[in-house]
């Protein structure tokens, strides 16, 4: 069902989660936007930052009226906050997909530094076997639900994913859980340890490439609504009172209901509120022959 419509995008309902809407643009446009890009390589958008967002503005100009500020309005709206979008099959370039998605997130703010790729964004694998000191990246356990940006005082408003290719996958579907369809949403808010500073660290993990600590409560407030910041392999906790709490949170979220189960096609995102949207992995059948990439990039808003 359409929310909202142009002659170069419209925007649905999702077809599998009620809160998320899924963006389908006109196939010209997106060959517009390949086309008036093409001659850009990613070594110069990894090296000029401002042609990140040259290639937003290419983008707005061949989406059209609205495009940019719909995409605002669902990632701002408590009830909505996420989206899907793709490139439709008018290309499988992988360029072209950095190139796509770079674009989506300089329209709505600037993205965070990845210590893991040292770059504005990451791409990594999941395969059979991996050395990896990441659940990341072990693909046959599931990928807990969390929030980005933990470990880190860059703020971190957003996030997106993009498949970039995928061989002998069943399973590994991408979990999400809104924070307001949480049953135990307000058993473990008005907790006396929800409003303790915690540790939150990846120190000692080669994989993450970080060392900082942040410190900061489990909840917060933003628009006078709470988030969240959690990530159970980032938590240090300093007594048992507040290690059994983020264990009970943890476990409240592996066995909730409202945890939903989202397929992407090769070359389709997921891009999510990171404030109030919390994310995972289902675990993948075992293959020998296994193989997913993926993209991620993370940052903050632009101001208003």
């Amino acid at each position: 069902m359409s929310v909202y419509s142009t002659k170069s995008f419209e925007v649905q309902n999702h077809s599998v989660h009620a809160r998320l809407r899924h963006i389908v643009m006109d196939n010209k446009s997106l060959q517009d936007f390949f086309n008036e890009v093409g001659h850009i390589d990613v070594e110069k958008i990894e090296y000029v930052p401002f042609i990140r967002f040259y290639l937003a503005d290419q983008l707005r100009k061949k989406a059209g009226e609205g495009f940019q500020e719909q995409i605002r309005e669902i990632l701002h709206d408590r009830d909505t906050g996420g989206l899907t979008i793709g490139v439709q099959g008018q290309t499988n370039n992988h360029d072209d997909y950095i190139k796509f998605s770079t674009a989506l997130t300089h329209l709505i703010g600037c993205p965070n530094f990845d210590a893991m790729s040292k770059k504005f964004y990451a791409r990594f694998s999941v395969k059979h076997e991996f050395d990896s000191d990441t659940y990341l990246r072990k693909a046959y356990r599931t990928f807990y639900l969390h929030t980005d940006g933990t470990f880190v005082n860059e703020q971190t408003d957003w996030v997106l994913m993009m498949k970039f290719e995928e061989r002998n996958a069943i399973g590994g579907e991408s979990l999400l859980l809104h924070l307001d369809d949480w049953e135990d949403l307000d058993k473990f808010r008005s907790n006396p340890l929800a409003s303790q500073v915690y540790e939150f660290s990846q120190k000692g993990r080669a994989s993450k490439n970080v060392d900082e600590v942040v410190y900061s409560t489990t909840f917060f407030e933003k628009n006078n609504s709470p988030c969240i910041r959690f990530n159970d392999q980032c938590s240090v906790p300093k007594t048992i009172e507040q290690a059994i709490y983020h264990k009970e949170i943890s476990e409240s979220f592996e066995r909730t209901e409202k945890k939903v189960a989202i397929s992407l096609p090769v070359g389709d995102l997921i891009l999510v509120n990171n404030n109030f949207w919390l994310h995972g992995r289902d675990a993948f059948e075992e293959n020998e022959g296994l193989y997913r990439e993926l993209m991620r990039q993370r940052g903050c808003f632009a101001p208003n």
